[in-house]
């Protein structure tokens, strides 16, 4: 299934994926291109009503009725698979404390749609709150790489995190200028940036 490109009203591609930073309260929200605006229609069946579960779902979640959100998401993606379904139950998953449930939905939604680079830096980011950062590194390399994929300045993001946590350092630096480079405005990618710059200096 494809649908057109994210667009939520906050002047962005799209909002925050996840991000692995102890810092910052966890990860946000996987960017997804299965959105209220700007969506390509698919006409195979069951996919109108799989996709008002999904929004169904969303809005439970935000509202913090996670069990709901999981039998929503769950019930969309009975009537009609997508990989964002899949990706987006894995990030509700994980905000129940359910990371090894997290990945697992990411290897579906992987299945469903290899090209989708959201899964691939989920996966990646549930290891690195997992302490794998070494198992991280290719999930997130796999991401930048993704054909479907419109915030790669996100695994360049967790990447930089993880060499600077395995005190390479320059190697943190490159990757926090291709998250830059992928989104200028990223001011975490910046503080991050400058920080090790400093340490370097």
């Amino acid at each position: 299934m494809r649908f057109g490109a994210l667009q939520d009203g906050s002047g962005s591609s799209g909002s925050s994926p996840l991000v692995a930073d102890e810092g910052e309260g966890g990860p946000g929200r996987p960017q997804s291109r299965w959105t209220r605006k700007g969506l390509n229609m698919d006409t195979a069946s069951g996919a109108d009503e799989a996709k008002e579960f999904f929004h169904q779902a969303y809005d439970y979640q935000m509202k913090g009725d996670l069990e709901k959100a999981v039998e929503l998401y769950s019930r969309s993606i009975e009537l009609h698979p997508t990989a964002e379904a899949h990706t987006f139950l894995g990030w509700t998953y994980s905000f129940m404390g359910r990371i090894d449930d997290a990945i697992a939905e990411c290897h579906l939604a992987i299945e469903v749609d290899p090209d989708f680079g959201n899964p691939y830096n989920d996966i990646g980011a549930y290891l690195i709150q997992k302490g794998e950062l070494d198992s991280a590194v290719p999930w997130l390399e796999r991401a930048i790489r993704a054909p479907r994929y419109e915030a790669r300045c996100y695994p360049h993001m967790n990447l930089g995190r993880i060499w600077e946590k395995k005190r390479r350092l320059f190697e943190a630096v490159n990757e926090f200028r291709h998250a830059l480079e992928e989104a200028p405005e990223y001011k975490d990618a910046y503080r991050a940036l400058k920080r090790v710059e400093s340490i370097l200096n």
